[in-house]
């Protein structure tokens, strides 16, 4: 799968219509200047897709990725009446919040 190469640059009427599309407000100054930033962009991505041939597999990152979290365990825990008497406030074996937003109890 080869990427069509552009001959031309981006033009002024392409980077008005991202900019429409993207709803971005851009000035004419600023349309020249993306302009030819992001035309260096698409030539960048254009040699890429020139030097990537069809052997090389397509990846996500550079070094391959290990998961390295822990496996789940089941551990002890502390008593609920313990960790409640930490508790700044408490009620009915749960912790007590303030209430919030005018909600009724």
């Amino acid at each position: 799968m080869s990427t069509p190469t552009r001959t031309e640059g981006i033009s002024r009427e392409e980077v008005a219509h991202l900019a429409r599309l993207a709803r971005l407000a851009v000035s004419d100054e600023e349309l020249d200047l993306f302009a030819g930033q992001l035309d260096v962009v698409l030539r960048a991505v254009a040699r890429v897709g020139e030097v990537a041939g069809e052997e090389v597999p397509p990846t996500t990152h550079a070094v391959p990725m290990v998961n390295v979290t822990r496996p789940d365990a089941n551990r002890p825990c502390l008593p609920r009446d313990v960790v409640l008497s930490q508790a700044p406030a408490a009620e009915e074996d749960r912790f007590r919040v303030p209430r919030i937003l005018g909600e009724e109890a």
